[in-house]
């Protein structure tokens, strides 16, 4: 199975990037967007990801980050071998016609309709590195069948989704609170889930 840097803001393009590893079996590692390209480089290090996802940059307390430039940084002696751009600020990007690619071209002509892998409970779904703040980071693995039904459960359990409800949790996605409580617990409850690009403040 194929394994996916996800370098990406709080845009639709990571939910969406998330949800197409999911379908297909990739596995995804998220890695928070404001982290510098040498804590990105480590982490696809670790996972051996062959693409990454990134943008070329994104909007923060009104300024520019320049995303793209700390992805070219960050997959200096990995295995990436194509970086996939998503259009978000306009900015002005380095381009390297061997490996990158823009998002939105290669989504533009794809059918709506994709066969799911059909995936054991113990699969591989995705992993989350740990903060790295006492070291090196920790690649946590977390698999299809565990992560899905607590994901489910704390959400209708614990936040007591209902189905007319509209979620917002301030977690990013690099985090495990985001990736459960932003994304795939809401999304699992079939309910509404409301993301911020930036910082709330």
């Amino acid at each position: 199975k194929d394994r996916v840097g996800i370098y990406l803001p709080m845009i639709p393009e990571i939910v969406i990037s998330m949800l197409a590893c999911a379908r297909i079996g990739a596995v995804h590692s998220v890695v928070f967007s404001a982290f510098s390209s040498h804590a990105l480089q480590i982490r696809l290090q670790d996972t051996e990801a062959r693409i990454l996802i990134t943008a070329d940059g994104y909007y923060r307390r009104g300024q520019v980050v320049n995303l793209k430039q700390n992805a070219d940084e960050g997959i200096k002696e990995t295995k990436i071998e194509k970086v996939i751009v998503a259009r978000r600020a306009g900015n002005e990007i380095s381009w390297d016609k061997n490996h990158d690619l823009w998002f939105g071209e290669i989504t533009k002509n794809e059918s709506s309709e994709c066969k799911t892998e059909v995936m054991d409970s113990e699969d591989l779904f995705f992993l989350l590195a740990t903060s790295g703040s006492t070291g090196r980071p920790k690649q946590i693995i977390h698999t299809c069948g565990g992560y899905a039904v607590q994901a489910f459960w704390t959400g209708k359990w614990i936040f007591d989704f209902h189905k007319d409800d509209i979620f917002w949790c301030t977690s990013d996605p690099g985090w495990v609170t985001g990736h459960t409580y932003t994304i795939y617990s809401p999304l699992l409850n079939g309910i509404t889930t409301l993301m911020f690009e930036g910082a709330p403040d």
